[in-house]
């Protein structure tokens, strides 16, 4: 997938300690793609992360840009919340 990561974007995978290297494999390979409002999605995967916890990992997508861009990317431990059983 091509994408552009906006600044904000790139403040917050250093800022939550987000390797560039898992936000491009979410993108490439999601475990889950899911609508977000209008023009976004979200693009996410369960990642082992440091001392061996899972983390799921959360990029949000807008759509409506060519190439698609990056609007923000998180990690949280509340999988059940977000993680959809299909």
């Amino acid at each position: 997938m091509q994408y552009k990561i906006s600044r904000y974007a790139r403040e917050e995978l250093v800022r939550r300690r987000i390797a560039l290297a898992v936000l491009e494999d979410i993108l490439q390979q999601p475990q889950q793609v899911l609508p977000q409002g209008n023009d976004k999605k979200v693009y996410q995967s369960q990642v082992v992360m440091e001392a061996g916890e899972i983390f799921l990992v959360r990029v949000i997508v807008s759509e409506n840009t060519d190439p698609p861009t990056v609007v923000t990317v998180y990690r949280t431990k509340k999988i059940k919340k977000y993680w959809r059983m299909t």
